[in-house]
């Protein structure tokens, strides 16, 4: 690896400690930054820019995201334009997706020169809008697809289908429909189940339905899974990995099925899934 681009969140206070380290790091290792022209403003002159869309772009051989899980979310378009793998640097509070620490950078910089690394790839959902049998907004989710009531205080319908077939039809404030990655996101907090990322499975968790005998449930990745919105006074929303993506109207129908393409993630430690559940969300105490 000598090409490493660069994503920061914009938020985070001292990015000129980022650049410090960057800079030592590319005369002690010879490899190269760069940086996305939409982040061009944070960046200093020394860092050059490049557009992920320009097919002359320098070929990049891994995204260093500096911030927390939303931040690495919003470096998804990025490893999908460039196909490159993620490796989360966690400025956050919870950074359940990130593999390292601005303090342990150096040492993870020299265990992916050695190539001491493996690749874990991550499911993407693919999520179309559908309006009176047109598709009207398309796009991709890392974590989650949120059906939301947005504005109104009345809860709202929906009908969910799975490969055609009727599953139920819920009065809720909404539905999370979570790749494995995000279930340990807002899924989980709607009282969805923990699934380890290398599966391959949506889940369903409806925000505060009506009824009880309403619960998350869990559907083949293979699956086609379609909701319907009704009973609407006003729009509802779709988000997509927390931004809102598209307003909902009477009847629209969200379609959610496995993507083809997929994210990868670096990893460089032995730690498992169930450690970082035990250590980050202090699972069992």
């Amino acid at each position: 690896m000598k090409n490493f681009a660069v994503f920061i969140n914009p938020a985070f206070v001292d990015k000129a400690a980022i650049f410090r380290l960057l800079e030592d790091l590319a005369a002690a290792n010879r490899i190269r930054f760069y940086g996305v022209r939409d982040q061009q403003a944070l960046l200093p002159a020394e860092i050059e820019v490049f557009d992920p869309k320009d097919l002359a772009r320098p070929g990049i051989d891994c995204i260093l995201v500096f911030g927390g899980d939303g931040t690495i979310l919003r470096a998804k378009d990025l490893a999908l334009q460039t196909k490159a793998p993620l490796l989360g640097i966690n400025l956050g509070y919870l950074g359940f997706l990130s593999e390292t620490t601005l303090g342990e950078l150096k040492t993870s910089i020299r265990d992916l020169l050695k190539k001491k690394y493996r690749l874990l790839p991550r499911m993407l959902i693919n999520t179309q809008v559908r309006r009176r049998g047109e598709i009207i907004f398309q796009g991709l989710a890392l974590n989650d697809a949120v059906i939301h009531k947005t504005d109104t205080p009345r809860l709202i319908h929906v009908r969910i289908f799975s490969g055609g077939r009727f599953v139920f039809d819920t009065r809720c404030d909404g539905v999370v429909a979570s790749t494995p990655t995000g279930s340990t996101a807002y899924s989980l907090s709607a009282g969805g189940p923990i699934l380890a990322p290398e599966l391959r499975a949506i889940v369903l968790s409806p925000l505060n339905p009506h009824l009880l005998t309403i619960r998350p449930m869990v559907f083949l990745a293979k699956e086609k899974i379609l909701m319907r919105v009704h009973g609407l006074e006003k729009p509802a929303s779709l988000q997509l990995d927390g931004v809102n993506a598209s307003p909902l109207e009477e009847n629209d129908e969200v379609l959610i099925t496995a993507a083809k393409q997929q994210v990868q993630f670096i990893k460089l430690s032995n730690r498992t899934f169930y450690q970082i559940l035990r250590r980050k969300m202090h699972l069992g105490k």
